[in-house]
């Protein structure tokens, strides 16, 4: 971990008996993350990126949880390493803080990889800074990480956005507070938008064409498709 992301986490990232265990810990740990990040970037650019890694996760019903990360070779998206990491969240769901569930699993999902940390970016599952505090998933991974890392999701969260033009690669932004904190991008012509927003160390046109080049075919990047299939698997088979 660098030392932006230490120090951002001090106190939350030392073991599960110092992960935040109250709403108001966690909290306070968005606000020291969301300092820590660089929403800016701008960060490598789409034709520099070698390896992307996509993480997920798949939870059960008892509470547990596996988290899973691909890293993919950016120019043919062939799946060059994988690892998964079965967990048990402790912390309750409560909206803008699915971090905390999710955050240690992913890690170490990630630590587990072989070529860890060489992806050159991560993508998450999830939000950025289209968050209500400017700290979703996606920021803390970033920092907690050092790597460039933004979030895709599926669905709308809490900001307003205009429904893009239907064609691929048109977006409108999202707003929150009257601030942009992402885009609605359409991946596929005709087929629902997926909303991008950055975590840290990469810049939004940077993201958004990224996304665009790991979506060739589907709705969503092949980094969340192959980290969904990878975790919803192995969850299906300590489940079986």
């Amino acid at each position: 971990m660098g030392t932006v992301g230490a120090e951002a986490h001090r106190g939350v990232t030392a073991g599960p008996e110092a992960w935040p265990t109250t709403e108001a810990e966690a909290v306070a740990a968005q606000e020291r993350v969301r300092e820590a990040a660089d929403p800016v970037g701008p960060g490598p650019g789409p034709d520099e990126v070698r390896t992307v890694a996509g993480v997920d996760v798949a939870y059960a019903d008892d509470g547990g949880l596996v988290a899973a990360a691909v890293v993919l070779d950016a120019a043919t998206l062939a799946v060059l390493d994988e690892s998964v990491h079965v967990g048990h969240t402790s912390f309750p769901y409560v909206p803008g803080l699915l971090a905390f569930r999710e955050l240690p699993s992913v890690a170490a999902a990630l630590r587990g990889l072989s070529r860890y940390p060489e992806p050159d970016v991560v993508v998450c599952d999830g939000y950025g800074v289209a968050h209500p505090r400017r700290a979703g998933l996606a920021v803390h991974l970033g920092v907690l990480t050092g790597l460039p890392c933004f979030g895709v999701a599926k669905s709308p969260f809490v900001f307003d956005h205009e429904t893009p033009a239907p064609e691929r690669g048109a977006w409108s932004a999202l707003t929150m507070d009257g601030e942009r904190v992402g885009r609605a991008l359409r991946t596929q012509e005709g087929v629902k938008p997926v909303f991008v927003s950055v975590g840290s160390g990469i810049g939004l046109d940077n993201a958004c064409a990224l996304v665009l080049r790991l979506a060739p075919a589907y709705r969503q990047p092949e980094t969340t498709r192959r980290a969904d299939r990878l975790a919803r698997r192995e969850l299906a088979a300590r489940s079986g």
